[in-house]
């Protein structure tokens, strides 16, 4: 069975960093693409960033240049970078891992980000 545990969330002011990580199991890492999504009150559940076994990211336009998705294949991990926050940022934050053989997700809990001075 796939879990996904989401840390990292917080509390950060406008400018500063977090960084999120998800830890996988009961999966075989390699064949999953990982990403990151948010959901911020009252809003759809949006795409913020995926990443292939191989590297090859993918970032929403409104998080490009701020944000760094990356993999550790051996650990089983995914991490989210983010960088110069801004208060549009603040959502649930959920790590997915969706797979390359069925194309079925699987999601996260969730960990709350909030950009606040």
């Amino acid at each position: 069975q796939v879990q996904l545990v989401e840390s990292g969330g917080g509390l950060v002011q406008p400018g500063g960093s977090l960084r999120l990580s998800c830890a996988a199991s009961g999966m075989i890492f390699s064949i999953y693409v990982m990403g990151w999504y948010r959901q911020a009150p009252g809003k759809q559940r949006e795409l913020v960033a995926t990443i292939t076994s191989g590297g090859t990211t993918n970032y929403a336009g409104s998080v490009k240049g701020r944000f760094t998705i990356s993999r550790d294949n051996a650990k089983k991990e995914v991490y989210l970078q983010m960088n110069s926050l801004k208060p549009e940022d603040t959502a649930v934050y959920y790590c997915n891992a969706r797979s390359t053989l069925s194309g079925m997700g699987t999601w996260g809990k969730g960990t709350l980000v909030t950009v606040s001075s």
